[in-house]
């Protein structure tokens, strides 16, 4: 696995903390070449100083040029990591349209935007990877958070279309699929956090090492908390099921409220 990535060229978004701080430190670690994104520039070079990597602060979206280019031409793994969140769960008053516009261009089409840039390079090589760290409410969703699960929903499908339709011709995909990480981002998720994510969180660092240990298998889904799988296969057999059970737990998220 080590071999995977040893001398790789690398870009973590988002990597000024949490998730993206850790992929840099393991890729880094391992020894890869390492591009640190992230919007905050002081936060990009702080990583970078410390990994002996490069810093390209910047929006995630517009950066894969600068990142080639740091990196000598050649970019080999993307890490679209870069996400946010919002505490945003009801529908029933004013829609806040700007909350819904950034999580889609954040959270998906920077995904979209990457990848188009690097598949023409990585398809004439015939090879190039693709990490997505999507969230287990890509796979299931999180209540108190429409925009921040609908749009994870997109990530992890347009993930699994680039495994699909280039695999074959070299281009490996892994989709992160955590529950709560002790991040920022946790933090910022308010009482649905603390009653849904906060009590199995784990640290960014065992995210890093479940995506390693996937790349080492050349596996596609990737599950830092492997409980959700079961669950996923629950949602998947018994929907109805499902829902009563994700819908009590918002009516106990509505009643501590």
């Amino acid at each position: 696995m080590v071999e995977a990535v040893q001398d790789a060229g690398v870009v973590v978004t988002g990597a000024g903390g949490g998730i993206g701080a850790a992929l840099a430190r393991r890729f880094a670690a391992a020894g890869a070449r390492v591009v640190v994104n992230d919007l905050d520039a002081r936060k990009a070079e702080a990583v970078a100083d410390e990994i002996g990597g490069t810093a390209v602060p910047g929006d995630a979206s517009t950066i894969v040029a600068a990142a080639r280019d740091a990196l000598g031409g050649t970019v080999d793994v993307y890490c679209a990591n870069a996400g946010v969140a919002f505490e945003d769960g009801d529908l029933d008053g004013p829609l806040d349209e700007k909350t819904w516009a950034t999580s889609w261009d954040v959270n998906l089409m920077a995904h979209v935007r990457a990848a188009h840039a690097l598949l023409p390079g990585w398809l004439e090589r015939g090879n190039g990877r693709f990490v997505s760290t999507v969230s287990a409410a890509g796979l299931l969703t999180m209540i108190g958070a429409p925009s921040y699960s609908v749009t994870k929903h997109g990530a992890y499908a347009f993930a699994e279309w680039l495994s699909l339709t280039y695999r074959h011709r070299g281009i490996k995909v892994h989709a992160i699929c955590p529950q709560g990480v002790r991040t920022d981002m946790l933090a910022a998720t308010g009482s649905a956090g603390d009653l849904v994510l906060q009590p199995t969180a784990i640290e960014p660092a065992a995210v890093a090492d479940a995506l390693f240990q996937g790349i080492e298998e050349d596996r596609f889904l990737i599950l830092p908390h492997p409980e959700v799988a079961g669950f996923y296969q629950g949602r998947a057999g018994e929907p109805d099921r499902w829902l009563a059970t994700m819908n009590h737990i918002q009516q106990k998220w509505e009643a501590a409220r």
